[in-house]
């Protein structure tokens, strides 16, 4: 009796040391005797003791693997590109994966490293920055249809860095630099073309403005001494209008030398120290008078 509750124990125990667990999105790979039996889903299952064994496990996650390729472009620049694949067992091809690669994160190394040497070497640099997203697609396409034999599915391919050497760095960047230097140099060149346009313009507009200021002036006070000239030689009869403008130059001289005077800021001026010379600018702007006005009168016969 005694062995026998020995046996059942015994027995028992073994039957309990098969029990095994499976994780979700896992799977295990069980074999009888060395050769592929079957393969256990999640959850709690049972393998015969002694004579199964499980291989291995394997997860229906996505994984991720960076390579790093060095390689050279078409400008004959070496950069250092960095691909991330993105991978995941085929839930309908297990044995294929737990059998035909021995390590599937080498084999996808491999083919990374053949396909990005030969589409890199087929672009100038700046290419490969502007085109990393075909480098990427043609990475995975070339990469599904030879992993899916091998039973693993390529979720995305991704070009995450590019790095070309920092001597090539340094040499882009300045060459950004003075193109951008360029640009801004010809904007504020032609900003101040703009600028000096329209200040010639304001300054043209400001000296007609000027001199139709002067003109007005001058005819405001032609007026206004023929005026007085006018009312002086009718109040007094028998004066003479050279007289009366002598009398006026001769007010405007002096009412000049008293401004002269007291500006602080005056420099030393030479003038004829004699009133009377007054009469003689007098008499040379009558003479100038009178030779525009036998000008004019000579002008309008000719045109007739």
């Amino acid at each position: 009796m005694e062995i026998l509750t020995y046996i059942i124990i015994f027995v028992f125990i073994v039957a309990i040391s098969g029990l095994f667990t499976v994780q979700q999105q896992t799977c295990a790979v069980i074999q009888r005797f060395g050769k592929f039996h079957r393969i256990a889903e999640p959850g709690l299952r049972w393998r015969a003791p002694v004579i199964d064994s499980i291989l291995t496990r394997l997860s229906f996650r996505i994984h991720q693997l960076d390579v790093s390729v060095e390689t050279k472009t078409l400008d004959n620049v070496f950069v250092n590109v960095v691909v991330a694949v993105q991978y995941k067992v085929l839930t309908e091809k297990v044995f294929e994966a737990c059998y035909m690669l021995q390590d599937p994160g080498y084999q996808i190394k491999a083919f990374v490293f053949d396909l990005v040497r030969a589409q890199v070497p087929k672009l100038v640099l700046d290419d490969v920055f502007s085109k990393k997203d075909d480098i990427a697609d043609a990475v995975k396409m070339e990469l599904e249809k030879p992993m899916s034999e091998f039973g693993y599915g390529i979720i995305k391919t991704l070009v995450t860095d590019i790095n070309p050497d920092q001597n090539v760095k340094a040499a882009m960047n300045e060459i950004n630099t003075a193109q951008r230097l360029r640009v801004a140099a010809a904007e504020k060149g032609e900003t101040e073309k703009i600028l000096r346009v329209k200040q010639a313009e304001a300054e043209a507009e400001a000296s007609i403005l000027h001199g139709k200021g002067i003109a007005g002036q001058r005819q405001a006070i032609i007026e206004g001494l023929g005026q007085s000239v006018e009312e002086f030689v009718k109040q007094i009869p028998g004066t003479q209008a050279s007289h009366v403008m002598d009398m006026v130059l001769l007010i405007q001289y002096i009412d000049t030398l008293k401004e002269i005077a007291a500006g602080s800021k005056s420099n030393v001026i030479f003038v004829p120290h004699s009133p009377g010379n007054v009469s003689e600018l007098g008499t040379q702007i009558r003479e100038t008078i009178f030779a525009a006005q036998k000008i004019n009168e000579g002008d309008g016969q000719t045109k007739k």
